[in-house]
């Protein structure tokens, strides 16, 4: 289930039809060589298509949407056995359901991406300020293709990563051999494995060692295949919540953060990672409807984190916030429905499709109201 099936030219670039199983790492590789690339990407790239669209996955830019907002079609294996064909003009309902379908909806078997032309892209990371960035943040937001940072608790120092969009003849100059491993293998997952490590043994240091790590960040400029821009290498294992909340809300999410942060005696040695995205018609997307600024929270895997998850979701709910799909949280179908407009036809495409509940689980059960198969199908 795995490669490019057909390659349909378009004014912009091509729909290109990619079989589900398609790792993304992989899918860039054969994207470029036919002078394409996707549209935005998150900074992993080991999901398959199938997998990363149907969780919500996400990159980062006010004008762009997450990765569900990029599909034309579909085809789908349904409960019953039966393989249908879906897009805005052939059965929409199942269409919009199943883009992001939380493999509640089918089991997707191909995927037709709206894919540019290949382009290059531009990356200038720089140290900053909280203050500074949340200032200036409409107009950056506006400016800037493809904004995120990252902020230390602790501190009011952050990184940001500004990258820009340019021509596919734009000459490349990638990060070199010695600066990479130096900045993204050896400080970023060697020196951090250990450092998150120590943090964990020694909680108290925590506070010092990310008045450290923010001091030590370098700015950096470099040009290269999108993809590779886009994509980072991440190999030191942590505990994930994000959540999507409207861009407005953003500046008093995180002052309530750090309030929390400061006053409940939370240690937090991971920074906390803020991006945006374009509001989406996706029905369960956590962009639909609004443009959404995500707020990522990270802890070290050995270390405990629900305490830390539960006052952060707590802040997120209070501004409308939604959690990403494939992240922790501990939402239900009643709240969640809530801050989905079209949640219960989301429920509806499902029950008409998986009357039997075949694709039931633990999770769905939780998020969406679902029943589990008393016996094995």
């Amino acid at each position: 289930m795995s490669g490019i099936e057909s390659v349909v030219p378009t004014a912009t670039g091509a729909h290109v039809t990619v079989l589900a199983g398609t790792p993304l790492h992989q899918l860039n590789e054969l994207l470029w060589a036919r002078g394409l690339s996707m549209q935005n990407l998150g900074d992993i790239d080991t999901q398959s298509v199938a997998g990363a669209i149907s969780t919500g996955t996400h990159g980062t830019g006010s004008a762009f949407s997450g990765l569900a907002g990029l599909v034309v079609g579909l085809q789908v294996v349904l409960a019953d056995g039966s393989v249908v064909d879906c897009s805005r003009d052939q059965g929409p309902d199942l269409f919009h359901a199943a883009r992001l379908g939380l493999g509640a909806i089918g089991i997707l078997s191909k995927i037709i991406l709206d894919c540019p032309h290949a382009f290059a892209m531009h990356a200038h990371e720089a140290p900053d300020t909280l203050d500074n960035v949340l200032r200036d943040l409409p107009h950056i937001c506006e400016t800037v293709d493809h904004f995120e940072f990252y902020w230390w608790p602790h501190t009011r120092r952050v990184l940001t990563k500004r990258n820009t969009r340019l021509p596919l003849d734009t000459p490349l100059k990638p990060v070199g051999k010695v600066t990479g491993y130096i900045s993204d293998e050896f400080l970023s997952n060697l020196v951090f494995e250990q450092t998150s490590r120590l943090c964990t043994r020694v909680p108290a240091i925590i506070p010092r060692m990310n008045w450290v790590a923010a001091r030590l960040l370098s700015e950096r400029e470099y040009t290269d295949r999108s993809y590779r821009v886009f994509v980072s290498s991440r190999r030191v294992r942590f505990r994930e919540m994000e959540y999507a909340i409207p861009v407005d809300a953003l500046p008093g999410v995180l002052a309530d953060l750090e309030k929390m942060i400061d006053t409940s005696g939370e240690l937090v040695s991971f920074p906390v990672e803020v991006r945006f995205a374009a509001a989406d018609d996706v029905w369960m997307s956590t962009a639909n409807g609004r443009d959404s600024a995500y707020i990522a929270v990270h802890k070290y895997w050995r270390q405990d984190y629900e305490a830390y998850f539960r006052a952060v979701e707590e802040i997120a709910v209070a501004a409308g916030g939604r959690p990403h799909w494939g992240k922790i949280h501990w939402r239900t179908a009643a709240d969640l429905r809530e801050v989905y407009p079209h949640f219960d036809a989301f429920s509806a495409i499902r029950e008409k499709h998986d009357p039997q509940h075949l694709f039931g689980n633990d999770y769905l059960a939780k998020v969406l109201d679902y029943r589990i198969p008393a016996e094995p199908v």
